[in-house]
């Protein structure tokens, strides 16, 4: 789908933030990127996003860019609006009549939420709401889902769960997901793909495939597979990445 060839990123401020990034993004795959606080993860989700743009290298897409939507650490829902009208908003900006209602109630379908149209921010949970700021992004018909450490703040049931969730909705709806996360853990169990990134400014260590079955369960963090591969994330994020370096797609 895309790919990051040399990728430099540096702001005004003299912060350098990439340094010569190269991977690639295959169509329908969940690829995340795991490294120390600061490494330019989420820069790179911006980069991807058309948000900024390189300093130097590039970034090339296949063939058309994809319907996108980002997923923020904070759901970043508007408290005065409903879950309905929070879902509606991309919808409303794209200037889409009389769909729109049907997709916003798709999407909190989708999320678990269809009961919850009428609330408001304030009333749910922190897991709802970053439901909802999922359910906003497929409301748009999202092909490629960026996500920024969406689960960071929730206690580890709920995170698992939404976990389990996430992978269910990439999985049935064909999407391509960049996630980034701080945790070894997390990665492992949802991704195809786990990029891992030096401390900034950002460099690629290690391109380690995940290759389990795509329908996980929970059990599956008990198994010395999903042992072996967390091993494998922390030994690179330790800098010993050596015989787990892979080739991008």
């Amino acid at each position: 789908m895309l790919s990051f060839q040399s990728v430099s990123k540096s702001f005004a401020s003299g912060v350098d933030a990439l340094s010569g990034v190269s991977f690639g993004v295959a169509r329908g795959e969940f690829l995340s990127l795991v490294g120390p606080s600061g490494c330019g993860k989420s820069t790179a989700l911006r980069l991807i996003a058309g948000l900024t743009t390189p300093s130097a290298g590039k970034l090339t897409w296949e063939g058309e860019r994809p319907r996108t939507g980002f997923v923020f650490q904070d759901a970043a829902l508007m408290p005065w609006a409903s879950v309905a009208s929070n879902v509606r908003l991309p919808l409303e900006l794209k200037g889409l009549g009389p769909d729109a209602d049907e997709k916003v109630a798709q999407a909190l379908s989708l999320v678990g939420l269809s009961g919850f149209a009428g609330a408001y921010p304030r009333e749910l949970s922190g897991g709802m709401r970053m439901r909802v700021s999922i359910a906003r992004a497929l409301a748009a018909d999202a092909e490629l889902l960026l996500m920024d450490e969406p689960f960071a703040a929730l206690d580890e049931l709920t995170r698992e769960r939404l976990n389990d969730e996430l992978r269910s909705l990439w999985a049935s709806r064909g999407l391509t997901v960049v996630f980034v996360t701080h945790s070894i853990y997390e990665s492992v169990y949802l991704s195809s793909r786990v990029v891992v990134m030096s401390a900034r400014p950002g460099r690629v260590v290690a391109d380690i495939p995940m290759e389990t079955p795509s329908a996980r369960t929970p059990d599956y963090r008990l198994t010395p597979s999903y042992g072996e591969r967390c091993r494998a994330v922390r030994e690179a994020l330790l800098g010993r990445a050596g015989e787990h370096q892979g080739a991008s797609p």
